[in-house]
């Protein structure tokens, strides 16, 4: 079920574990979510078998895997289900305008709202990262806990794996040998690096000396689906004229991240993933309330170097160092280099077929296509 391109990519890192099984077909279906735009041309261009969502609800299915909320009561399938990022660390809002949300609320994904329907618990496996959630979850949903599975983060143990094939990468973004590449990462929503300063990017592409470095933008899927297209390469028309590598949403994110120097991130799941592997990193002030405690946003909050948009980014960005990563990815993941083997066990014991005799790869992500300059002629 792929509500989002962000959760596409979740399930990507997942189905292969059992797609190569003669004894499987995968089909998929786009669920509904409000930022689900190019979904279908993301599969499309995969190659993937589509279901409609309104007949997909009528099927019956050995196995579900999804890794947002919206429409899961109405699957017939036993459902696995994960988190789309880095864990889980935002609070529930109550509404559309409730403001910061205090730290008495909810974590989103943990809670009875989005774990339950109709007093039905939803998901056959609910899919952890860390055994910090279990608590979380025995507090908020606890007739969810006998459903909970900590199989750590498929995302990290792919990130891990990419960092040999790191030149490769850079070669195909056109990254020159002495040339550094500061990636500015931003979450969607008006607390986002893209929301809540917009003149960062603008700032950093001039900031910067363009024969050192080389600046690429990673935007959450959801900005794109929330503005379009056109508007965001028109807000950031002047930054690609100068160079910026803007990858498309629908492309991994992680190629760039691996080939970074520097990221300028916010508290999003990209900046904790960056900080797990190494990169140096520099905070974005945090909205109130901090990320849910124990999280990796939450120990980047605490302890990343901040930047100070309003001063000189140069100063900073050398002073910066890189974080404590070996705390970072034990925030992130309970269980380093084992979600593959824990995730595949997991769906074929749903599926009830025994288990492949080979061990589960974790494959490097694909190296990027050459460029990721605007080349949309219409301006």
């Amino acid at each position: 079920m792929t509500h989002t391109v962000a959760s596409c990519h979740r399930l990507l890192d997942v189905v292969g574990h059992v797609e190569s099984d003669p004894r499987v077909q995968v089909v998929y279906t786009v669920a509904p979510d409000v930022f689900n735009h190019q979904v279908n041309q993301l599969l499309d261009r995969l190659g993937a078998l589509v279901l409609p969502w309104q007949q997909a609800v009528r099927e019956r299915f050995d196995l579900g895997l999804a890794a947002a909320h919206g429409g899961l009561h109405q699957v017939h399938a036993p459902l696995l289900l994960m988190a789309h990022g880095a864990g889980r660390s935002k609070r529930v809002r109550s509404g559309p305008d409730a403001g910061p949300a205090p730290t008495d609320r909810p974590v989103y994904g943990l809670d009875a709202q989005r774990l339950t329907h109709d007093g039905r618990v939803l998901p056959a496996a609910l899919a952890l990262c860390h055994d910090s959630e279990v608590e979380v979850l025995r507090r908020q949903c606890p007739e969810a806990v006998g459903a909970a599975v900590v199989v750590g983060d498929p995302c990290v143990d792919r990130l891990v794996a990419s960092l040999a094939r790191r030149p490769d990468y850079r070669r195909a973004l056109g990254l020159g040998e002495q040339q550094e590449l500061v990636v500015v990462a931003s979450t969607w929503g008006p607390d986002g690096s893209f929301g809540r300063w917009p003149d960062l990017l603008p700032q950093v592409m001039t900031q910067l000396p363009a024969d050192r470095y080389r600046v690429a933008a990673l935007l959450h899927p959801a900005i794109w689906a929330a503005h379009g297209h056109r508007q965001v390469r028109a807000w950031l028309r002047g930054c690609l004229d100068a160079g910026l590598l803007l990858p498309e949403p629908t492309e991994d994110w992680r190629a760039p991240l691996v080939a970074a120097d520097h990221v300028i991130g916010d508290h999003g799941s990209v900046t904790a993933y960056a900080a797990a592997v190494g990169r140096r990193t520099l905070v974005l002030p945090t909205p109130e309330p901090a990320p849910a405690p124990g999280t990796p946003q939450h120990l980047l909050a605490l302890h990343a170097p901040r930047l100070d948009p309003h001063q000189p980014l140069l100063p900073q960005l050398a002073r910066t160092g890189e974080v404590d990563r070996a705390a970072v990815t034990g925030a992130l993941t309970a269980r380093p280099g084992d979600a593959a083997l824990l995730l595949r066990r997991t769906m074929y014991r749903l599926l009830q077929l025994t288990e492949p005799d080979r061990p589960p790869r974790t494959d490097p992500v694909p190296v990027p296509r050459s460029g990721h300059r605007d080349t949309d002629p219409s301006g």
